[in-house]
């Protein structure tokens, strides 16, 4: 039975026909558009070539197959699908990771692409595989691995240029064994795993069907083995063909590493199919309490609110107002710490708890999350987060009045927290805002970002202006002339250098969240992240009562 939340519509006075709305709206626009074109990028792949000899070997690309597999016209929230933007490997790095339903079932679905590289394990796609094993950990979702990988990018291995030196930095072997750990990990929690190996599957890639609950192979097109025929001879000097050493026939009949024989890789994927339909899995979560409805104020004008120039205040009010089932909000504490917005609405029928910045977090501001913060956990409310932060309030007066203390006590409270957090990003995201803010690094559920976001440990003319400072200060220590038109060279580069840096598209390139998405999607995205939170029961905080600070 559904209720109907008492709350007012929010008022909204946003001037859609403004100078600085059509503005915004047309720079948001352009970055979408942008971005559009980057996702086309990224679903083709290793490119035309490496696409087309897949599929003259009658197989069908890593989005294809996902697409297959799940219930149709359902959606697929794919996690982090720019990865590896400016860098040195295809757009997307190598893995597909997203959360889709099957058979009824929200799983986490990770896929290697065989376009790239052979699928073998980028540094890109390494974080990926990792980002989908958190997924299915945090909220206990059935994880299915779809397999088709020449094991380690050994081309970083080798070579002497800096970059190469990095890439060894970031998938360094010793660290690569925390994949395999975290899928037993996984069938310890009872969270179910499944494995589709679609082709080659070696080294490391192998122990994916090896330590997975369940296992399907496809007939003449799966091979698993620690090592392939070239590195048998090298090691051992017996001569195999890939078939009689790693082929699904022999795993399925002889081995028995194959628990099911596909004759192709349509049959493959039905199989897949009823696997997740007899894990008969429920949430211990209930489903939308409240009655859904649409916001009474239109998404499409999410596109106008931001500015590029993030300096440029926008009402975050404006955006639950649009976000929000009937734009319905219950604002606690109104008058008290005014640039902290918090309140309770509900969001395609989920109750939720909302955390919007209007401003710089102040003393009082903080004190006002930490007190809101506690009353969702005690009445198991998930949390959203609607990050536009500059920081914490720095001063003489601000520190007297207890910023550190009263900001620190808002931290604590966030990574005390025990409900569910979702991070969207819509502007700023600088220094210890952000993870007063439940930014990704305080253990939140999803963050997503808006094509405006920015993340920083501060703001780029913040940066070179400090950094101005400090050469200013040594010059005067060591006695010598201040070179002001050189200082001013610096401090032009480096802001520019700390600007490009801290773009939404450099953060997800580095896989630092899980996906730009278009503003008018971030009620749809809530939605869908708010279903897959429900499949882990919430655990409210317990131990203590609400206390005023």
């Amino acid at each position: 039975m559904t209720r109907v939340h008492l709350a007012p519509p929010l008022a909204s006075r946003v001037d859609t026909g403004s100078e600085a709305f059509v503005k915004n709206r047309s720079d948001m626009l352009e970055q979408l558009d942008e971005i559009e074109q980057l996702l086309d990028e990224a679903n083709g792949g290793g490119g035309p070539k490496a696409m087309d000899r897949l599929r003259s070997r009658g197989k069908m690309p890593i989005r294809e197959r996902i697409f297959n597999v799940l219930d149709p016209d359902t959606p697929f929230l794919e996690i982090s699908a720019l990865a590896a933007y400016k860098s040195d490997y295809a757009l997307g790095g190598g893995m597909v990771v997203g959360v889709g339903i099957i058979a009824g079932t929200e799983c986490v679905i990770m896929g290697n692409d065989p376009t790239v590289l052979a699928g073998a394990l980028t540094p890109y796609a390494g974080k990926l595989w990792m980002r989908a094993l958190e997924i299915a950990r945090d909220n206990r979702i059935p994880y299915i691995n779809f397999v088709e990988s020449a094991g380690g990018d050994l081309r970083v291995q080798a070579g002497d240029g800096d970059s190469k030196r990095r890439r060894v930095e970031i998938l360094h072997f010793a660290e690569t064994g925390r994949f395999f750990y975290e899928m037993i990990e996984l069938s310890k929690l009872h969270i179910p795993t499944v494995c589709i190996t679609f082709g080659s599957s070696t080294a490391g890639g192998a122990y994916q069907p090896g330590l997975s609950d369940y296992n399907i192979v496809v007939k003449e097109k799966s091979k698993i083995f620690l090592a392939g025929p070239p590195l048998v001879k090298m090691a051992t000097g017996e001569e195999s063909d890939a078939e009689t050493l790693g082929g699904a026939q022999m795993h399925a009949e002889v081995s028995g590493t194959g628990d099911y024989f596909a004759e192709d890789e349509m049959d493959a994927i039905r199989m897949c199919r009823e696997v997740v339909s007899h894990l008969n899995w429920r949430k211990p979560g209930p489903g939308p309490t409240f009655t859904p409805d649409e916001p009474t104020h239109d998404p499409e004008e999410l596109l106008g609110l931001v500015s590029r120039d993030l300096r440029r205040p926008v009402d975050v009010r404006d955006v639950i107002a649009r976000v929000t089932d009937g734009s319905r909000f219950e604002e606690f504490k109104a008058r008290y710490g005014t640039t902290m917005i918090c309140g309770w609405s509900t969001i395609h029928g989920y109750p939720v708890g909302i955390l919007g910045n209007n401003g710089v977090i102040y003393p009082d501001s903080a004190q006002k999350a930490t007190h809101f913060i506690q009353l969702c956990n005690q009445v198991d409310i998930p949390l959203v987060f609607l990050q536009n932060i500059t920081g914490y309030m720095v001063g003489k007066d601000f520190e007297r009045d207890g910023m550190i203390k009263k900001g620190s006590q808002m931290i604590n409270a966030v990574a005390n927290s025990t409900v569910p957090h979702l991070t969207v990003i819509i502007g700023s995201s600088y220094g210890a805002g952000t993870y007063g803010m439940s930014g990704r690094a305080f253990g939140n559920r999803f963050t997503f970002l808006w094509p405006t976001a920015k993340i920083a440990v501060m703001g780029p003319k913040q940066i070179a202006g400090v950094m101005s400072q400090v050469r200013r200060a040594q010059a005067a220590r060591k006695g010598i002339e201040f070179d002001e038109e050189e200082d001013a060279a610096i401090v032009a580069m480096v802001e520019s250098i700390q600007e490009k840096g801290s773009l939404a598209l450099r953060a997800t390139g580095a896989i630092s969240d899980d996906g730009i998405i278009d503003p008018r999607d971030t009620r749809t995205v809530l939605g869908m992240c708010l279903s897959v939170v429900r499949n882990r029961e919430i655990e409210g905080a317990e131990g203590y009562g609400v206390f005023r600070l």
